[in-house]
């Protein structure tokens, strides 16, 4: 994965996490200034994606932006949400970042192109 795919995907995941989170705040689409934010951030995080595309392989790169979305997400909801998550479900968050750490650091796949 060349640095400037790697950047793209970072970026692209930034954007998602902040449409995710506005799209909350947006309560449905009646808040105007979060669903704002929500459509800019999404639309950003997909020309991101489409950028790291050009640099590593779909699969890897959707499980790369998958995996550390939901943890981002997991803690945008509970640090501005106040969500609360059990033993299973941080468990099953931990089980998410060692596969995508095994993908970035072990799987020869990652860096294919």
């Amino acid at each position: 994965m060349s640095g400037w795919s790697a950047a793209a995907l970072a970026f692209a995941i930034v954007c998602e996490v902040v449409g995710t989170t506005a799209l909350a705040a947006s309560h449905g689409f009646t808040r105007l200034v979060p669903s704002v934010v929500c459509a800019g951030s999404y639309a950003l995080a997909f020309y991101a994606l489409s950028i790291a595309l050009k640099g590593m392989p779909v699969g890897i790169a959707y499980a790369i932006w998958a995996g550390i979305g939901i943890v981002l997400i997991s803690l945008a909801g509970w640090i501005g949400f106040g969500q609360r998550l059990d033993a299973p479900a941080i468990a099953g968050i931990g089980l998410i970042v060692a596969g995508v750490l095994v993908i970035n650091l072990l799987s020869a796949s990652a860096r294919l192109h």
